[in-house]
């Protein structure tokens, strides 16, 4: 596969995988105001999915649609990271995912405003609107758990201990974005990191959490190789598509 598509894919999935996981609060949230600010996040990370899938379809010029990006491969050709896939568990664990992502997710895209592919950076300018109220909400949620009660203090803190070896691989670039980077279509993920520790660094400080140590960080997402969770997820996900073919979104 092309490097370019390739490392577009990595985008769409990283959005569409996260977009779908989220949507399972759908109905669920702890109070309907946050009930509806879920499922309004989870919709805008699948409208930003299917931008990149088309894309991505352009440029491997194979007649794809979305669609078939979306719904008719299967696990080991998805190319996102780990943390979008892991379970919802309870809100603070959800939080703290989002965050996690959504502080590596912003700076990202601003940094794609200045990819050499006109398309992208179209993409990355109108999702940047979006993304930039995904980061306030998850950001101030962090710091209303961290600084809350007891119990929410600790629900946050569990989920950090949780998620912290998925974010590693965040930034562990892979050939396609080493290639994405160096080509001018992609960013550098060294320069991503810092701006996500500083992000990170200040929300935290806010909250009253404490960072932990980098250490050891489980990676292979972005080359096929998933946990668990991503089957169940696009067993859900893929089923009306592949039980009646041929259907639209």
């Amino acid at each position: 596969m092309d490097t370019s598509v390739a490392y577009i894919l990595h985008l769409a999935d990283n959005a569409l995988i996260l977009g779908q996981r989220l949507s399972e609060w759908c109905g669920h949230g702890p109070i309907l105001e946050q009930d509806m600010a879920m499922t309004n996040i989870s919709l805008d990370l699948v409208g930003q999915s299917r931008s990149l899938f088309q894309l991505a379809s352009d440029l491997e010029g194979m007649g794809k649609s979305e669609d078939d990006l979306a719904f008719l491969r299967v696990g080991i050709d998805y190319k996102n990271c780990l943390l979008v896939e892991q379970p919802n568990g309870d809100f603070a664990l959800t939080i703290v995912r989002q965050f996690f992502y959504d502080a590596y997710n912003y700076h990202n895209y601003q940094a794609l405003l200045k990819s050499n592919n006109e398309q992208l950076r179209a993409i990355a300018e109108k999702s940047l609107k979006e993304i930039t109220y995904h980061l306030k909400w998850s950001s101030e949620w962090v710091i209303r758990l961290g600084d809350g009660t007891e119990e929410s203090s600790l629900r946050v803190k569990n989920a950090i201990l949780s998620l912290w070896k998925y974010t590693g691989e965040l930034f562990t670039p892979v050939d396609y974005e080493i290639e994405a980077a160096r080509s001018g279509l992609g960013v550098d993920l060294e320069k991503i990191e810092i701006l996500w520790a500083e992000e990170v660094n200040k929300i935290f400080d806010l909250a009253g959490l404490k960072v932990p140590e980098r250490g050891w960080m489980q990676k292979g997402g972005k080359k096929g190789a998933h946990t668990e969770h991503l089957g169940f997820i696009l067993a859900d996900m893929q089923y009306l598509q592949r039980t009646y073919p041929g259907q639209k979104w």
